[in-house]
This record gives structure tokens, sequence and C-alpha cells, in this order.
């Protein structure tokens, strides 16, 4: 069984009943801060879960982030690392990029994939490295990672009769929208203007809130700010929280628009042909959770029905 283990179930000692062969640490970011407080303190709950991994189990540690090797310091399991950087035990590059995929490079052999960004790359790699520990030949391992399909809402690309392309992504957290950005312009190199329609969810982490309008405007030409998942709280409060991260200048790049439907649509109506729009935060979710009802809203639905 395969689990992805979160800071709150290591904090709340949920998985104490369970073995674990192997654990794979991707990377840490600024998210839970509405449960742990500080990053610190959510650091230590993900490191407990190495700390605490058997002598006989594997680590696989990403050193491409600050706290790869941080997590496995105390660890008793025998630690192996992966990268798309530095030298380790399983080395990754990205050869080409396109929306409908990549071209990668694996411990020297080649291999193509229907994902796009180096966060999927990255996370190719460390499912590579996991198989391989767990005593899968590597022919067999890329041949299965070849044929895999991306989930609904990460990364979804919808091409509009207009000649500009639509990116349906779940990224809510500055992390996983810095992600996405610079997955765009891998792809993109300069050739097209990227067009952000981005919110914040409601009764969550507000600290997160001017830093996700700051990353969306540093990364596209034109930034929508809209409603996600407002909650109980008022969206136009929730779009305020994001703007007082952005300056006179950045505000010249930026639209608020509460309306999501039509923040998507007036983003369609600014792209010409060769740009990309990202609609992000919701992903694959078909509802928008206002004063605690869920009202159907999906935002692939949304930009089909401009497209039609």
């Amino acid at each position: 069984a395969f689990m992805e283990v979160s800071s709150h179930a290591i904090a709340q000692k949920r998985i104490s009943g369970l073995t674990f062969a192997g654990g794979i640490f991707t990377n840490l970011t600024r998210d839970h801060l509405d449960y742990h407080q500080t990053v610190e303190n959510y650091l230590k709950a993900k490191k407990k879960f190495f700390d605490d991994l058997p002598k006989k189990a594997f680590s696989l540690t990403n050193i491409d982030d600050k706290n790869g090797l941080v997590m496995t310091q105390n660890t008793r399991s025998k630690v192996y690392t992966y990268s798309l950087r530095n030298l380790s035990d399983f080395k990754g590059r990205v050869l080409e990029s396109h929306f409908e995929g990549m071209l990668l490079d694996f411990n020297n052999r080649e291999l193509a994939v229907q994902f796009i960004g180096r966060f999927n790359a990255s996370n190719l790699l460390a499912v590579f490295g996991a198989a391989v520990l767990l005593g899968k030949q590597e022919e067999e391992v890329l041949i299965a990672l070849s044929t895999l399909h991306p989930v609904a809402g990460r990364f979804e690309t919808v091409r509009s009769p207009q000649g500009y392309t639509a990116i349906v992504d779940y990224a809510h957290t500055p992390d996983a929208l810095i992600n996405v950005l610079n997955a765009i312009h891998g792809v993109l190199e300069g050739k097209g203007k990227v067009i952000t329609v981005v919110g914040a969810g409601g009764n969550r982490d507000k600290g997160k809130r001017p830093i996700m309008a700051k990353e969306a405007v540093r990364g596209s030409n034109r930034v929508i700010i809209t409603s996600d998942n407002p909650r109980f709280e008022e969206p136009q409060e929730i779009i305020n929280d994001m703007v007082a991260g952005l300056d006179a200048s950045e505000m010249k790049k930026t639209l608020c628009i509460v309306d999501r439907r039509e923040a998507i649509r007036t983003a369609c109506m600014l792209a010409e042909k060769g740009d990309v729009i990202l609609v992000a935060g919701k992903g694959h979710e078909n509802y928008q959770d206002v004063k605690g009802v869920k009202h159907h809203f999906d935002d692939k639905e949304e930009l089909k029905n401009i497209f039609n």
C-alpha cells in the first residue's frame, strides 16, 4: 500500500500503528499553517516520519529541496537521494518540454511522459527511485511511467478554437502556483502571454493570500483575482487580503472580478493566439463552497462553454 502521509496524521500520531517499508520526501513549502502555526513546527512534523522509520526501511529524499537532507539527518533508515540538478542516486533531466508532455532522462535512460513541468519530472523521478528500491527492474518501471496519464485538474490542457491554450490546475499554495507558472513558461519560451485567474480559499491560512497574488503577478502578464471557495468568508474580503500584497505597478497588471465565471470569461476575451490562460485553485473540483453550500461549478466546463 502507498500512502500520502499528511503532517496532520504525523502530529496526531494517526500512523503510529503502521510499519513503513520506506518513505519519500518531495518538498516542504508554506502550507497548513492554520494548524501548525509555524513553518518550523510543520517541518518537525514531517521530519518525525523519517526519524521513526525502522532500520530496514529506506528514505528517498529530494536534494533539490533545501530541507531534503534535514529530513533524513536523524533517520535510522537507509538514505537514498534523487535530483534534477545535483549528483544523486537517482538523477533526472528534462530533455524536451511541450504542452503534450516531456522527454526525460532518468539515470541515462530516455523516456517520454504525458506530464508537463519540472515538478512533475521530479515527482516521476521519485516514483522511479522508489520502485527500483522496492525491487522492480529499471526497464519495467520506465515502461510503466510512459503509460501514465495525468489526473483530472492537474495541469489539464484545454485548447481553444482561437489558438490559445487554457490550463486548469489545482494549485492553491504559493509554491504550487510558482511550479505551474514555471512549467508554462518552460514550454512557451517567451512566445506568448500568460493570463492567470486565481483566488484563495476562505477559512484557511490568511498569510498565504498576499503571497499568492504576488507570485501570480510575478509569473504572468495579466492576473485576474477572483473567488475560489469562500466558505464562510466574504469573497471580496479574501480578494482584498490578496491585493494587499501588491504594489502600484503590480496592480496595473491586475483585475479583480468576484464572480469566477466572469473572471474566466474575461481572461478568454484578453487571450490571443499563442497565449496561455491558467485557471488555478480548484482543478478537479466541480463545486464552489459558499456559506456551507456546495454550488456546481467546474473550471473546465466553464472554459468549454466559452469555446463553443
